[in-house]
């Protein structure tokens, strides 16, 4: 298929993506397999699109998967025609992927629920935001796409509440704060995400609740939810997630992965117009590492 640029100044992915009905991600992975060209030769997804340039593209053809319902324990916190609100387990992922086709998040709703938005497509049915595998906690999923998209928009705004738990390494200096750092993907490992000044600004807000000496127990407030942008930036002040594998301390407490829990949830009903908050205790071995530490 082509397309001619009426008005040019903006990168090629972009403008694939404004002008069609592929996402931006999907425009990048077309331009990286040669499948987009402009004036019959390929480009790199940061070239500038010109008035006048004829970009040639395909559509990918649609893979067609099926992930199955599953049985697994999920707990159900709320659940009502428009929303669900879900305590994930430590352990469990969210969605299915290349690694975890089955026992995710996605596999137990399609059981338990049912009836999903379906914005996201067969891999993330109803899914309006994510937590890692091992951070525990609150979750909010939409039952239809009006719910899931107004959701999503008190999302993008900066509006919903998500509070989380954490234990930390160190004594932190102050009692509260702000950490405001760019986060993107890494360059020395691209498996990982990085504070860095080509990245996505960053906003997460801390109390210290306790303190151990050589751990802190502290309550995080997300602004915005960049990928793994809690263990980021801890770790980018010197005081790495506990138990956190891949951003902190060899030496650190032992559990089932990093020692943070997404404990308190907060949105505007997308039919109601109420705002509705929830909590969930955080999980038996964080409870019980907190008593250790609080007994030492």
């Amino acid at each position: 298929m082509d397309l001619t640029i009426e008005k040019g100044g903006i990168r090629l992915d972009k403008a694939l993506a404004d002008l069609t009905d592929l996402s931006r991600t999907v425009a990048n992975e077309q331009i990286k397999l040669g499948q987009v060209l402009v004036n019959g030769q390929p480009k790199k997804a940061k070239y500038t699109v010109q008035a006048g340039d004829v970009i040639s593209y395909q559509i990918p053809e649609v893979e067609e998967i099926a992930y199955l319902p599953e049985n697994l324990p999920l707990e159900i916190v709320y659940e009502d025609a428009d929303v669900v609100v879900v305590n994930k387990p430590q352990g469990m992922v969210v969605h299915p992927s290349a690694g975890h086709t089955s026992g995710t998040l996605v596999n137990a709703l399609l059981y338990h629920v049912k009836d999903l938005s379906g914005i996201n497509g067969v891999l993330r049915p109803g899914i309006v935001h994510r937590i890692d595998k091992d951070t525990s906690g609150l979750l909010m999923v939409a039952k239809h796409d009006q719910a899931h998209l107004k959701l999503a928009d008190e999302l993008k705004a900066k509006k919903s509440l998500r509070k989380y738990l954490a234990i930390v390494h160190g004594n932190l200096p102050n009692d509260r704060g702000v950490i405001e750092a760019p986060i993107g993907r890494s360059d020395k490992d691209r498996k990982k995400q990085a504070v860095t000044a080509k990245g996505k600004p960053a906003v997460t807000r801390f109390q210290v609740l306790e303190r151990f000496g050589d751990y802190t127990l502290v309550e995080l407030t997300l602004e915005t939810g960049r990928t793994h942008q809690i263990r980021v930036h801890m770790a980018y002040i010197g005081h790495p997630v506990a138990g956190d594998e891949v951003y902190g301390s060899r030496k650190t407490l032992k559990g089932h992965g990093q020692f943070l829990h997404a404990q308190t949830l907060g949105f505007t009903h997308p039919s109601t117009g109420e705002m509705m908050t929830f909590t969930a205790e955080a999980p038996a071995i964080f409870q019980e590492t907190l008593a250790k530490l609080k007994t030492r």
